[in-house]
């Protein structure tokens, strides 16, 4: 499952000014596998971009990715 978590860094490294501060920590819960997506604060407003758009196609892109087991993928953008 590191997969994602490379997709993910993929997608985002391009989009902030201090792509060192990306973190991504994933954990299992019973019908997810999260990923919770850390950037520097100043960052942030890059990620979500206006009216959320840009968070949304990062979370198309991730969601399209399969797992094993029965489970979905949940990205979760924290502050």
């Amino acid at each position: 499952m590191t997969d994602v978590k490379e997709l993910i860094k993929t997608i985002v490294q391009p989009l902030v000014t201090q792509p060192d501060d990306i973190e991504i920590v994933e954990h299992e819960t019973e019908r997810f596998v999260e990923y919770d997506l850390h950037v520097n604060h100043d960052d942030i407003g890059r990620i979500i971009g206006k009216q959320g758009r840009v968070a949304q196609a990062i979370r198309t892109i991730v969601y399209s990715v399969k797992v094993p087991g029965n489970k979905r993928v949940r990205l979760n953008i924290i502050e």
